[in-house]
């Protein structure tokens, strides 16, 4: 397996402009002076992905509270974004990148195992952006179920 390019604590987190749900553009600078977790996941509607969509959602307020945001990407088109959306009442943004210029920057696009085969895709991700745009927490190859609680222990929150 090629290793693909990892961002580390310290490091400036790629700076990215994508559609929205609702194809609006959301740009991760909108987020500076604020704490945001991005995080990266292979396909809306999957039942991994949902059950880490909907664990941030359960949580959002608590996040919210600590002085976090929740930005969700995946290579999923908006609309498909937005029935995910909409059929899991999430409220948080979720955005699309379908040419998976954002993930792979991010290192979270590139060779992962499944079910003991080598393939490309999306390697489920999350990262700590800080108030200056430094990644904080940078998490690779996190498990979809109980991974909302292991960071929210990990940040005290």
């Amino acid at each position: 397996m090629t290793e693909t390019k990892r961002l580390a604590p310290g490091d400036t987190a790629p700076e990215f402009t994508l559609p929205d749900a609702d194809g609006n553009d959301v740009s991760l600078s909108s987020y500076r002076g604020r704490k945001v977790i991005v995080y990266f996941y292979p396909a809306a509607s999957t039942p991994g992905c949902t059950k880490q969509a909907c664990d941030f959602r359960d949580n959002l307020s608590e996040i919210n509270g600590a002085g976090l945001d929740i930005v969700g990407i995946s290579p999923d088109k908006p609309a498909k974004l937005a029935k995910f959306r909409d059929n899991e009442e999430l409220t948080f943004p979720l955005l699309s990148d379908p040419e998976k210029t954002t993930l792979e920057a991010w290192g979270a696009f590139g060779e992962k195992k499944l079910y003991g085969k080598v393939v490309q895709g999306v390697i489920r991700s999350t990262f700590v952006v800080d108030e200056d745009g430094k990644i904080e927490v940078a998490q690779y190859n996190v498990r979809a179920t109980g991974h909302v609680a292991k960071l929210r222990r990990d940040l005290s929150v």
